[in-house]
């Protein structure tokens, strides 16, 4: 330490972050982790989350925008416990986050005697929530040499260190990186392995001879999105996306039709394609109508892990390999060999994407104009942390450009209540661009107290509440599929003092036209703002969204 003290596991932790390229951690002090915060906050950068959910979401935000891992520091028993949601959350976005708990004195553990903050089988909760967790033991250089590799491996997510307190205190060698570097290899994870020629070549030739192509990018192309483009001008596909895969292309380019297939206009698309080239796509049920989605009969999948090929969708060839790795591969086998695809796919490809847009904006009603001021305010940098809520669900979800794959930042998992956690750990990794944070009134309430977050730290984040009185989503549900309502309705506290007691900027908006004055205002302002916007006074969605959930009917 610089105060000429021993060195001690704080000193190690910043050491090991300097290592990830990583400056901030966020969490929650505890008598089991003060030499970590004490460490933490002055030789990097300290968040104080209210909650260790918070932390966790924060470093889960932090990771996807900066492009290197994140870092939440919580204490143990209940205060791990408190981040198992959100650690599920990265786990689901295959989101790097390095996560360190305490634990109690290393003596004690296994004993049963109930110490403070005692809790069974910590890392067995830990193990189930992360792809790799540890108990932090004697030699916990290694151990953290061991967790930084496994961050860089496939499969991605969060990995967890418990750390006994009194084996913090201690001093520990220093971090050895390795040779080529942290995040290099790990002996739990192996190397991806290249992908077979046999397949590149059988998948060349059936790409070569389609038609009326199309490729179906997940959040496994981010990355390649040089490599994407380049399929998409040697084959004139046309590209959908997961929610995950957004922004893998600009969705400004015409060959775009997005995260639509699902759509009407999606899905007769996808009926004339006569090859599907789907590329690290989960092809989850909300966005294949339940998997009764239909799509072309020939369907070359590309996924780096091999339990992926066929869970779905039948694969005729599944090549198994990074997505860069196999599509450079690919591109190499098209390379002077003409396409067979029909110059009117190209017409039908655009006329997808306009009919998509065009027909979602007529069922959202006046929430399009909402839309339209969010784009047209937002540089395509600005991170769009998206809750789940009924105008992100139904709208943000597609209709809100995403330009920069970074910015699309979105609980992938379902959970509502995650994004204001989320909005801290990208307007830390982007200072520079101000975060936007779309989030429903029963989203907001599992989180409210990070307002206090963001106003301690004063980052420039916009929190939009759209506010309808209760949890909107299950409200349509439970009107289209039971025909009453249960649990759905809440009391949402008064926003403007909610905004003038962490000393937050605020405004109401009832018209589309003070959301515009609004969210320009905020969006300049530099410092935490909130924005309500009256969604009983905007009026309703002309189409009401319901969720494509399976239920039995009410008449039973």
């Amino acid at each position: 330490m610089s105060d000429g003290s021993p060195r001690n596991g704080g000193d190690l932790l910043v050491e090991v972050l300097r290592a990830l390229d990583v400056d901030a951690a966020f969490g929650v002090v505890s008598v089991h982790n003060l030499p970590l915060v004490d460490a933490l906050t002055h030789q990097l950068r300290w968040v104080p989350t209210r909650s260790e959910a918070a932390a966790v979401n924060a470093a889960d935000g932090y990771a996807r925008v900066r492009g290197t891992p994140g870092c939440a520091v919580t204490s143990t028993g209940t205060g791990a416990a408190n981040a198992a949601g959100a650690l599920v959350e990265a786990l689901t976005a295959a989101s790097p986050v390095l996560h360190v708990t305490g634990q109690i004195p290393s003596e004690y553990l296994g004993c049963g005697r109930g110490v403070i903050h005692e809790t069974r089988n910590q890392l067995g909760m830990l193990q189930a929530c992360s792809v790799w967790a540890a108990t932090v033991e004697a030699d916990a250089s290694g151990a953290f040499t061991a967790a930084a590799r496994r961050l860089g491996r496939h499969p991605r997510g969060p990995v967890s260190l418990e750390w006994p307190v009194d084996l913090q205190y201690g001093e520990p060698a220093s971090f050895e990186a390795g040779e080529n570097g942290a995040a290099s290899s790990s002996p739990s994870s192996p190397e991806v392995p290249g992908p077979d020629e046999g397949a590149l070549d059988r998948a060349a030739e059936l790409v070569a001879a389609a038609e009326r192509p199309l490729v179906w990018a997940g959040g496994g192309a981010v990355g390649a999105s040089t490599q994407v483009d380049d399929l998409l001008r040697r084959t004139g596909a046309g590209l959908f996306t997961s929610n995950a895969g957004r922004g893998v292309l600009p969705e400004t380019d015409a060959r775009v039709i997005g995260n639509f297939a699902a759509s009407a206009a999606g899905a007769e698309l996808l009926d004339h394609a006569d090859l599907l080239i789907s590329v690290g796509t989960h092809f989850r049920s909300n966005e294949t109508r339940s998997y009764r989605l239909a799509v072309p009969q020939i369907h070359i999948q590309i996924d780096v892990d091999p339990a992926a090929v066929g869970r779905v969708y039948p694969a005729d060839i599944g090549i198994v390999g990074d997505a860069c790795v196999v599509l450079d591969a690919l591109g190499q086998r098209l390379v002077g060999g003409a396409t067979a695809a029909q110059p009117s796919w190209t017409a039908a490809i655009a006329a997808a994407r306009d009919h998509c847009r065009a027909q979602l904006s007529r069922d959202i009603g006046p929430y399009s104009e909402i839309c339209a001021i969010m784009a047209s305010t937002l540089s395509d940098e600005a991170p769009r942390v998206r809750d789940i809520t009924i105008p992100n669900s139904s709208w943000g979800n597609r209709l809100l450009p995403i330009i920069d794959s970074a910015s699309n930042v979105v609980p992938r998992g379902g959970g509502i209540g995650q994004a204001v956690g989320m909005s801290i750990g990208t307007a830390v990794a982007r200072p520079d661009e101000p975060t936007m944070v779309m989030i429903g009134d029963g989203g907001l309430a599992p989180q409210i107290g990070e307002l206090a977050t963001l106003a301690q730290e004063n980052l420039p984040v916009t929190v939009v509440v759209f506010d309808d009185g209760g949890y909107g989503v299950l409200r349509n549900t439970q009107d289209q599929h039971l025909g009453r309502r249960s649990g759905v309705d809440l009391l949402a506290p008064d926003l403007a003092s909610v905004a003038s007691a962490f000393d937050l900027g605020y405004c109401d908006a009832t018209t589309p036209h003070d959301f515009a004055r609004a969210f320009e205002a905020a969006m300049n302002a530099g410092s935490p703002q909130l924005i309500r916007v009256d969604c009983e006074t905007l009026g309703p969605m002309p189409t009401p969204f319901v969720p494509p959930v399976e239920m039995p009917s009410a008449d039973r």
